[in-house]
């Protein structure tokens, strides 16, 4: 675990720019370089991506995804979200497969998104993340094994001024146990889409949410449950990394911390015993 500061490989992915307007061409031709390289029109991996208003955040993510270290073939799809902003005209300039959602969600974006996919796995990446080259094939590798139909990956929070590496560091170590405590009954708890995979088959016969609803990520996990076995993607080096602002919405890192170590405390009983079967379509967070 990187305790005192930022993986050194997101450097090269962290574009200084604040608008696609100061975005130079050059930065779009290394990017689609390495994309026209390593994606094929026969994936065996399905790479989603959502995007709502994040005109720079997703050439970010996608320089990450373009450099990916693998054997295995893929594709990235990338779903506007009815955003407000430029995101359309970043999709455009990239070499990669683009479609248009205008209901507003997450869900809705992902369900288009795996019904377009022409992988036989799917995974799910946010679009203001940065994804490390050992990401996909060590998520691969867990969804190959007999039995499973779902894994989800860990992340952790990029450092920024005022914030260092090690007060993240202590919240996700606090995270990390209480993943422990979740996945002995509840695993699709520990389910989002910044690091999320599935067997395709089983994702478009359970589908997603198509209204705008926290948890649409969860929510998929869980009906996946009745098709396989769901398990988690522990491994440091492919922890995928992003910004810290949920935290952040929250107040300073000690609010933030406090919140959610309240709201864990107070659900501990809950993570012991299984969910009831119900409809997750309707149903309320």
């Amino acid at each position: 675990m990187h305790l005192l500061h930022n993986p050194n490989w997101i450097n090269q992915h962290q574009y200084p720019y604040q608008s696609l307007a100061e975005v130079p061409q050059s930065v779009f031709d290394a990017i689609n370089t390495r994309l026209v390289a390593r994606q094929t029109t026969e994936p065996v991996v399905s790479i989603i991506v959502a995007a709502y208003n994040e005109e720079v955040n997703l050439i970010r993510c996608i320089s990450t995804l373009s450099a990916i270290d693998t054997a295995v073939a893929y594709e990235i799809i990338v779903v506007n979200n009815n955003s407000a902003d430029r995101t359309q005209e970043t999709i455009d300039r990239l070499r990669v497969r683009g479609f248009y959602q205008p209901i507003q969600g997450c869900g809705p974006a992902r369900q288009l998104g795996q019904e377009q996919a022409l992988g036989t796995y799917v995974l799910l990446a946010d679009a203001d993340c940065f994804y490390p080259a050992t990401w996909l094939d060590t998520m691969l590798q867990k969804l190959r094994q007999p039995g499973v139909v779902c894994v989800y990956g860990s992340y952790s929070f990029m450092s920024v001024p005022g914030i260092p590496r090690w007060q993240l560091a202590i919240h996700e170590a606090l995270r990390d146990i209480i993943r422990k405590i979740r996945h002995l009954k509840r695993p699709y708890l520990n389910a989002y889409g910044i690091s999320l995979g599935y067997v395709r088959k089983a994702g478009l016969t359970v589908g997603f949410i198509m209204h705008n609803t926290w948890g649409d990520d969860g929510r998929l996990c869980f009906d996946l449950m009745q098709h396989g076995r769901v398990v988690a993607m522990n491994t440091t080096s492919a922890r995928v990394w992003t910004g810290p602002r949920t935290l952040l919405r929250d107040g300073n890192m000690k609010q933030a911390l406090w919140i959610r170590l309240s709201r864990e405390v107070r659900s501990l009983r809950h993570y012991l015993t299984p969910e009831k079967p119900h409809d997750t379509k309707t149903s309320k967070n």
